[in-house]
């Protein structure tokens, strides 16, 4: 076999070593943000879509001339054309400046339709009423309170299907980023600040809940399951969790506030009043001013409002039956 021979048949084994390791590779994982099971995901999957197909309009092409340049100008290929004399052509220039500004350009106003559209505070549209989940990211785990149904949960949510969730997120610890692939985008966590996220699970399902950001030696265990039912499965947890032995106080929080390694799912048939005000607000001084994104009453956005922290005090937004 020529030395010629031997070249093609290695980089042939290659091509074909690469394919066939992604093909296996693709079967070991759940790959979440393709398989959305919520308006949200859904629309941020077309964006993938749409973005990806745009993208390839210039990175496939651009990889076919690069082996096509290679193959036909290589040493030993006396029959290319040899012209030492070209410098320029206007149609080639046209080419591949305009393909790549005109792609651009279409991604532009893409990408800005979408962020517009997928704003975490906007409310969803629905003739449903929204569930309310008070999300506190702590060291490692997370801490959700229902306000409206009086109930708190480590580790675990369970919602009603097809109808809006709205998630109050913020940290008892270092910054952190909420994420459940399966029904949208992230969205962080902050100490001092009050970030409202939008998402609703379209069938029942449990799915995959995370802190997105690293947050020190056993971030990774700060997992969660998210758990859609029927109303009528929804009604009937509920009144599980009321009927539930463990309480969540103002002392047992803050030996829950502690940093541990990992911490099982369990249920609190209560916790006080305020409770997730005064975590937010926890850690601002006099006068300092409390950041909300988005708008409490509606989750329309109005930009981040600030709300002075002796006033947020003198208010009561989270009684156990009132959901702002």
């Amino acid at each position: 076999m020529g030395k010629k021979r031997r070249s093609l048949v290695r980089a042939a084994f290659s091509a074909v070593t690469l394919v066939m390791t992604m093909l296996l590779l693709s079967g070991c994982g759940n790959y979440m943000v393709l398989d959305p099971k919520g308006p949200i995901a859904a629309k941020q999957l077309d964006l993938i879509i749409i973005t990806t197909l745009l993208c390839a309009v210039i990175i496939v092409p651009v990889l076919i001339i690069t082996f096509v340049i290679v193959w036909r100008y290589r040493a030993s290929n006396k029959k290319a054309d040899y012209k030492p004399e070209w410098a320029h052509s206007n149609l080639l220039e046209t080419i591949w400046w305009g393909i790549p500004i005109v792609i651009v350009i279409i991604l532009a106003i893409v990408t800005v339709r979408y962020t517009h559209e997928l704003e975490p505070s906007k409310a969803l549209a629905s003739d449903k009423d929204e569930v309310v989940i008070q999300a506190v990211s702590l060291n490692w785990k997370w801490l959700f309170l229902y306000p409206e149904e009086g109930i708190a949960t480590i580790n675990t949510i369970t919602i009603p299907e097809d109808r809006p969730i709205r998630f109050e997120l913020t940290s008892d610890s270092p910054m952190n980023s909420f994420w459940v692939p399966e029904l949208g985008g992230q969205l962080y966590a902050m100490s001092g600040m009050s970030m409202a996220l939008y998402l609703q699970a379209d069938e029942p399902g449990t799915y995959f809940g995370t802190g997105a950001n690293f947050t020190g030696e056993h971030f990774a265990n700060m997992t969660f399951d998210v758990n859609a039912t029927s109303e009528e499965e929804y009604a009937q947890w509920i009144e599980e969790a009321k009927s539930s032995s463990e309480t969540l106080t103002a002392e047992s929080y803050e030996e829950l506030s502690k940093p541990t390694e990992k911490e099982e799912p369990r249920l609190y048939a209560s916790f006080p009043n305020g409770m997730y005000e005064s975590i937010v607000t926890k850690y601002l001084h006099d006068g300092a001013e409390l950041h909300q994104h988005g708008s409490a009453e509606t989750g329309d956005l109005k930009g981040p409002e600030t709300v002075d922290v002796q006033d947020a005090d003198s208010e009561d937004h989270s009684s156990s039956h009132s959901g702002h």
